[in-house]
């Protein structure tokens, strides 16, 4: 494939004569290389109906996110000159779909989705284990940030348990997120960081235990409810086995909005396990439904409102109820 490519180059090359000059010449090879790079693996045409329909069907009990995920993205993926990359951190406890909204932008975004080679997920624990000098890793990350955009503006980068990250490696990042943000020549304007973590969870569910015991609804809950988005970002700030502790970003006010994922409830679960039938080409069967969501551990202990994993689990807990013909055809 890189021999036929090399010898379109030369051909077009032959074909180009001195009078058009030197800068007609680079203007033709690197109009054929990008064509050649964005026919592989491209962005689609971004559809902001599309994306909302998307968080629409595929997200449950995330109204918060849905709304600032919907106009966040749009707003920047029309922007045609952003005066700095877009920086999204989601918050939240496990399994209310962090890793999930992070695929459904990238679906959305990309033609083979959040399987496309300018989607680069990290995750601190596999990709910088202790025992190696964090020096190692930053050169790393800088090397990366660097080869990617400069060769697809548009590349994603989502780092998931953020949390856990080393604090000097966090601050790694800062001149790539930075308003103006040009790096040894090369714009981050039009790149995407997402940040999944664990921290600001127990802040988002007092929050929503707050609002069940005032007799709210959960849909009444907004990114200024109770100065939401501001107590996540001062307890990730403070959290002292937080990575973010000691790191600038916050400081520095480089992320756009610190997301907060809520707690899900029984209804949402049963939405997850009916989505899951579908994945899977069952049936859809409501009882069964009800009765896989109800035998996941839900707090607190007397009241039983929130999901303990969130949706995590549905899958496995679905196995244990079905017959074993679904089981085989797994095997």
């Amino acid at each position: 494939m890189l021999a036929q490519n090399l010898l379109i180059v030369l051909f077009l090359l032959s074909n180009i004569t001195l009078a058009s000059g030197f800068l007609d010449v680079l203007a033709a090879v690197g109009s054929h290389l990008v064509n050649v790079y964005l026919e592989r693996d491209g962005l689609l045409p971004f559809d902001t109906k599309r994306l909302k329909a998307d968080l629409n069907k595929s997200l449950f009990g995330q109204h918060i996110v849905s709304d600032v995920v919907l106009k966040s993205v749009s707003s920047f993926m029309a922007d045609r000159n952003p005066n700095k990359p877009l920086v999204l951190s989601f918050h939240g406890t496990s399994g209310v779909g962090k890793n999930h909204v992070a695929n459904i932008i990238a679906r959305n975004i990309y033609k083979k989705g959040e399987n496309s080679k300018h989607v680069h997920v990290r995750v601190p624990e596999l990709h910088f284990p202790p025992g190696e000098h964090s020096h190692i890793y930053s050169a790393k990350l800088k090397k990366l940030f660097l080869h990617e955009v400069y060769w697809f503006p548009r590349s994603m980068f989502i780092f998931d348990e953020m949390d856990k990250m080393d604090p000097q490696l966090i601050d790694t990042l800062k001149p790539f997120l930075d308003y103006n943000a040009r790096v040894d020549g090369v714009s981050f304007h039009n790149a995407i960081f997402i940040f999944l973590s664990n921290a600001g969870g127990n802040v988002i569910v007092e929050t929503a235990l707050d609002f069940w015991r005032e007799g709210k609804t959960r849909e009444e809950i907004r990114m200024n409810s109770k100065e939401l988005e501001t107590k996540i970002s001062q307890n990730v700030l403070n959290d002292k086995n937080s990575g973010f502790q000691h790191s600038s970003l916050i400081d520095h006010h480089l992320v756009d909005h610190f997301i907060p994922f809520l707690p899900l409830e029984l209804k949402h679960v049963r939405q997850c396990v009916l989505a899951e039938m579908v994945h899977l080409k069952m049936t859809e069967d409501t009882d069964l439904a009800d009765k896989v969501a109800r035998d996941m551990p839900f707090f607190p202990e007397k009241e039983k409102i929130f999901s303990v994993k969130g949706c995590k689990s549905v899958r496995q807990k679905l196995f244990l109820y079905s017959d074993e013909e679904l089981l085989f055809q797994f095997l």
